[in-house]
């Protein structure tokens, strides 16, 4: 099997242009299939990304840009983000503790919960960083039925 592209994304790194982001995302998600609740998590999970890559990798740089890919394969969902900043060292990357009670910082946190895996690496050509984040189909499915 292989896996079909939905959707393709070009995002300036810049907070204002998530919401344009998260409204294609989830038309692309209804057009796969996705459950209200289940989409919604998706486009949490996405959207923290998103933040993360321009308050950590760009540091609010907004001339930076974003490529978001997503996939599907059996139902499967594969969201493929990738930034051109500076290459990042995944084992930097952990949420914070949730026993410190202040603003910001849960990214990692909802991805780690809402997503079925993903994983830190170097894109193919060398430059930036890029974030697999996967949510398998027989989830999509359960969510969604349980969301009824």
């Amino acid at each position: 099997m292989t896996f079909k592209s939905l959707q393709l994304m070009r995002i300036n790194a810049n907070p204002k242009r998530l919401k344009v982001m998260r409204a294609l995302l989830a038309e692309t998600l209804d057009n796969a299939g996705c459950g209200e609740r289940e989409r919604r998590l998706l486009v949490l999970a996405v959207s923290e990304a998103c933040m993360n890559v321009i308050q950590h990798a760009y540091r609010g740089d907004t001339g930076g840009e974003m490529v978001l890919e997503v996939l599907q394969e059996d139902g499967d969902l594969e969201f493929r983000l990738t930034d051109f900043a500076n290459t990042v060292d995944p084992s930097m990357i952990k949420p914070r503790s949730l026993d410190e009670v202040r603003p910001g910082g849960l990214g990692i946190h909802f991805i780690q919960c809402i997503m079925d895996d993903f994983r830190f690496t170097v894109p193919q050509d060398g430059r930036g960083n890029l974030l697999i984040m996967r949510k398998k189909a027989k989830k999509v499915r359960e969510a969604a039925e349980n969301a009824m």
